[in-house]
């Protein structure tokens, strides 16, 4: 059966045509020259059947780069890898305040804030110069949920209470000027219709076009330690438990496998894969 009369589905549910190119070009975005993504997508496509979901295609095709080049498949699984941060979405919140200082900005994570009406607790507060928003991280394990437009409606009525009372306070030297939203999946049509009309700024996987988190983590280099395919789930969480949220601060704080007692032989390998992700090496 030809690839183009395949219809795979969605963690959503969604039926959708299977498309080759668009394998191909996830292989290459991961660093796979054009040789080893037609022999990857050229074994997949032997394997297709009607129905098949997209998940076992990725299986498929990391399992099949894993085998040739480990780093690339890391950087292959980086959104599976951002769903292993959960399940309590705090290292998520960390990983963003990474992303969003590798923009420029200072932040904190988790401060509780006086709003006008009420206390609230902030994900995250990022400043530069004499500016600060109030960041909001929606942390899915499920691939299959997106933000809907009760996301961004509870959201912005949180970030107009604490700018009512954080601009009056003379004290404070910054003014708060934005809210955003931040999830590891997807915002739906009309959460980012909601969100545009009232001025709050909505980051997700893709989204803003070529400025989404991917596009961001790619730039910066800011793979999270879960896009491992060295270390295990216990070891993964080991470090997540430490605040090693990212690959580069394993690279720093090396010693942590060391308290895993990994061997040596094994500790340069994870290194080396992570160096390689970094481009470090």
């Amino acid at each position: 059966m030809a690839d183009n009369n395949i219809y795979i589905k969605k963690a959503s549910g969604d039926r959708v045509k299977f498309s080759i190119e668009k394998l191909k070009t996830s292989l290459i975005n991961s660093g796979a020259d054009n040789i080893l993504a037609d022999s990857i997508t050229k074994n997949v496509r032997d394997e297709l059947f009607q129905g098949i979901s997209t998940k076992e295609i990725y299986n498929r095709a990391f399992a099949l780069l894993k085998a040739k080049q480990s780093h690339l498949a890391s950087k292959y699984k980086l959104k599976k890898a951002i769903y292993e941060l959960g399940p309590t979405g705090f290292p998520f919140e960390r990983y963003v305040a990474a992303i969003i200082e590798a923009s420029g900005y200072t932040t904190k994570v988790g401060d509780i804030i006086n709003g006008h009406c009420v206390k609230h607790e902030i994900d995250i507060l990022a400043t530069k110069s004499n500016e600060t928003y109030v960041v909001e991280c929606k942390f899915h394990s499920d691939a299959g949920l997106n933000c809907n437009v009760k996301i961004p409606l509870y959201i912005f009525s949180r970030f107009k209470d604490v700018q009512k009372k954080w601009n009056t306070n003379l004290k404070l030297k910054t003014k708060v000027t934005q809210g955003w939203v931040v999830t590891n999946t997807r915002f739906t049509e009309d959460a980012r219709r909601y969100g545009n009309c009232v001025g709050l700024y909505l980051l997700s996987w893709d989204y803003p076009k070529n400025n989404g988190l991917k596009h961001r983590i790619d730039t910066h280099k800011l793979y999270p330690i879960t896009v491992s395919t060295l270390l295990t789930k216990r070891e993964k969480q080991f470090l997540l438990n430490r605040e090693v949220v990212l690959c580069k601060d394993l690279i720093n704080d090396a010693f942590y496998l060391d308290h895993l007692a990994i061997s040596k032989n094994r500790k340069t390998r994870i290194l080396n894969e992570i160096k390689l992700l970094c481009n470090q090496n």
